[in-house]
């Protein structure tokens, strides 16, 4: 994605936000009706006129009084209804440009820079449509109109107004361009600073407080806290130079249109139109000074939209499959398993990391259903690497099929649809064990989840913990390790993968502990299930094994 087309995203079709438009015009446009008509009918009124005369314009400054609040309110529902629809599709489309670069495609950023970007940067793109379009396309219609309008009683009132205008835009605009213009390409990498120095505080709490770094960390967020505070005082300065720039350009083109204007008074226009001429000014800068804050926007939102397209339109490395999770592939074709052809067929295989030589080279081999096949090797040999591969988060060489069809021939969703991961270090997520569980088959009931836990061991644990709602904690913080792996081939059972690879399921645990886990984990799945068991450790005596492979 360029920066263009981050910002063609972020922007509702013109269907869904001329609404809004319209509505934001008629509030404006009846602020600064309401000013002139109430000065006309206050110096009418002091000519003491039949009360008849005064009706139409008793009656018009209720109508915009009240017009005014009701076009805005109604404005903000309908442009804020837009822009929100709109930054949900944003986050999607932003989300699934980000899958296929994990890992490997941005892992030279920074955990907080990214946070930063799809957070922040992705949010501060919904005032594109709501703080830099409807603005300036209302202001600039309302001026426009305003300064016509004024033209047809007096055309040296409105040429002073449009040129007090044009003035005010170009110097307010300069400076606040000289003045903020740094700190607005200085905001989101200050904000991502702090972002990233607080997820390392609070990531690594036990870790920085065993080696006394709790005061250096915290020395590091005050850092980045004043930095951001630093940044975000300029542009309010930057801000309330351009608010007085309006108002002196208000004030100005006032005393211009009496002095310049007062003899054609009573002549050429009545009395009451001159004072309205005069008074006007003050609603159009008020209006105009959304012009301003529009242009101030727009550097803010034209910089979150360069970082969103840096980190999820740069060049893929030829390490990365270009198809991986294609969101508009909702019918993607996915393998099956057909009869007498082998659920996985690799040959001479290789698989390396961005930027790096192969990792994996050479590898052969067949997996049928109900066969185990075990990968073995030192730390660092390639182990994790073959599973990432094999899922298709890294691209291969060589020939790997599922069903006898190439794995190319399918996005990376299709491929993971057929080839299950049980992670090192699965993630569990802050909630509840339902939850965690829920995602791999969104349509499952109690009883599905309950039966998926029996079958890897967890079914008492789970009624002493008083069943599915019992919380697992921040990444799993209140389950064991062991415990962990349960629950992440819970899922796998629950997503009925035909292909299972279980990735070191052992890890941190002692043997005899190990031993009882993997013969738990491996009797958990079903016997028409394929398994790759990729471990540094010996498999357990008495579990059947139909090929290994030394990396």
């Amino acid at each position: 994605m360029s920066v263009d087309t981050v910002l063609q995203r972020a922007t509702p079709s013109r269907r869904a936000a001329l609404p809004g438009q319209l509505l934001g015009i008629l509030s404006d446009g009846a602020a600064v009706g309401l000013l002139a008509l109430s000065l006309w009918l206050i110096t009418r009124s002091g000519a003491q006129p039949p009360i008849l005369h005064l009706t139409f314009a008793i009656v018009g400054v209720r109508a915009l009084a009240i017009g005014r609040a009701a076009f805005r309110y109604v404005e903000r529902l309908s442009s804020h209804d837009a822009a929100l629809h709109q930054l949900s599709k944003l986050r999607a489309s932003t989300f699934t440009a980000l899958v296929p670069r994990v890992p490997g495609a941005i892992e030279s950023s920074r955990r907080g820079e990214i946070l930063a970007t799809f957070v922040d940067d992705v949010d501060q793109l919904q005032d594109h449509p709501l703080r830099v379009r409807q603005p300036l396309i209302v202001s600039i219609t309302v001026t426009a109109l305003t300064v016509a309008i004024i033209a047809i009683a007096s055309p040296l009132g409105a040429a002073i107004l449009a040129g007090v205008l044009v003035v005010a835009l170009i110097v307010g605009a300069t400076l606040s361009k000289r003045i903020a213009g740094r700190s607005d390409r200085e905001l989101a990498g200050a904000r991502s600073a702090l972002t990233d120095a607080l997820l390392d505080r609070f990531g690594s709490a036990s870790v920085l407080a065993a080696f006394g770094a709790l005061g250096a960390q915290r020395e590091r967020i005050q850092a980045a806290e004043a930095r951001l505070a630093r940044v975000q005082l300029t542009r309010t300065r930057a801000a309330g130079l351009t608010g007085a720039i309006v108002a002196l350009g208000a004030g100005l083109s006032s005393v211009a249109i009496l002095l310049a204007v007062a003899p054609g008074a009573g002549a050429s226009f009545s009395v009451p139109v001159f004072a309205a001429i005069v008074v006007v000014p003050a609603a159009v800068f008020d209006v105009f000074a959304q012009v301003f804050a529009a242009l101030t926007a727009r550097r803010t939102v034209e910089k979150s939209a360069e970082r969103v397209a840096q980190l999820t339109a740069g060049e893929l490395p030829p390490e990365i499959p270009v198809d991986a999770d294609d969101a508009d592939a909702t019918d993607d074709v996915v393998p099956s398993a057909a009869p007498g052809i082998p659920l996985v067929e690799v040959a001479d295989l290789s698989i390396a990391h961005p930027g790096s030589e192969p990792v994996i080279s050479g590898l052969s081999f067949t997996l049928r259903p109900a066969e185990l096949l075990v990968i073995t090797g030192d730390s660092g040999s390639g182990k994790s690497t073959l599973a990432l591969g094999l899922c298709r988060f890294l691209e291969y060489g060589g020939s790997y099929r599922l069903g006898g069809v190439e794995a190319r021939e399918f996005s990376g969703a299709g491929v993971r649809s057929f080839v299950g991961l049980c992670e090192q270090q699965p993630h569990l997520f802050n909630t509840d064990l339902r939850q965690n569980l829920k995602f791999a088959k969104e349509d499952a009931t109690d009883e599905e989840l309950l039966a998926a836990l029996e079958r890897v061991g967890l079914g008492e644990w789970v009624r002493e913990r008083g069943g599915l709602d019992a919380s697992v904690g921040e990444r799993g913080a209140l389950v064991s390790g062991g415990q962990m792996q349960r629950i992440s081939l819970a899922r796998v059972i629950l997503a009925d993968f035909p292909v299972v690879i279980l990735d070191e399921p052992t890890a941190g645990v002692d043997k005899l502990v190990a031993d009882r886990l993997l013969r738990d984990l491996l009797g958990a799945i079903a016997d028409d299930r394929a398994v790759i068991l990729i471990t540094h450790t010996e498999v357990p005596a008495g579990i059947p094994i139909s090929a290994r492979i030394a990396l």
